[in-house]
């Protein structure tokens, strides 16, 4: 028989430097996870990620048991890598701060591919120009 699953949790947390403190130890404490146990099995599964914030989900079992699903960096975070940026324009529609070319939107877009809302190649790069669009950033053919 299949266990019961009481929870799901949904987190971002720096690759491979998940630690008890907040927001990981409160979400798991109050759940009764083995918050140590996450943190080791996290660290181990996303030391090879870079400085990216991973989005990760937590399933919680009745035992107290979880499995968890790591993703792809957000877009956002992939865009500020490549652009060479460190944070989004304070006023997208006057102020652009860096550009793309053509070639890194798709990039970006075949990388994050599974976790966005798309059917096919060409609608990811048009969800990865709008986020880069709304961060101030230019893209270019």
């Amino acid at each position: 028989m299949a266990k019961k699953v009481i929870g799901e949790l949904k987190l971002q947390i720096p690759a491979g430097k998940a630690n008890p403190s907040p927001p990981v130890g409160p979400a798991l404490g109050q759940r009764g996870v083995n918050i140590m146990e996450f943190c080791k099995a996290f660290n181990e599964k996303t030391k090879d990620m870079g400085n990216f914030n991973i989005p990760v989900v937590i399933t919680v079992y009745q035992d107290k048991s979880f499995t968890f699903i790591t993703k792809k960096p957000p877009v956002t975070d992939l865009i500020k890598k490549t652009a060479g940026i460190t944070k989004g324009s304070d006023n997208p529609l006057k102020n652009k701060i860096a550009k793309l070319s053509q070639k890194q939107v798709e990039e970006i877009a075949t990388l994050k591919m599974e976790d966005l809302n798309a059917n096919t190649l060409e609608a990811a790069k048009n969800i990865v120009a709008g986020s880069a669009r709304s961060m101030g950033v230019e893209i270019v053919d």
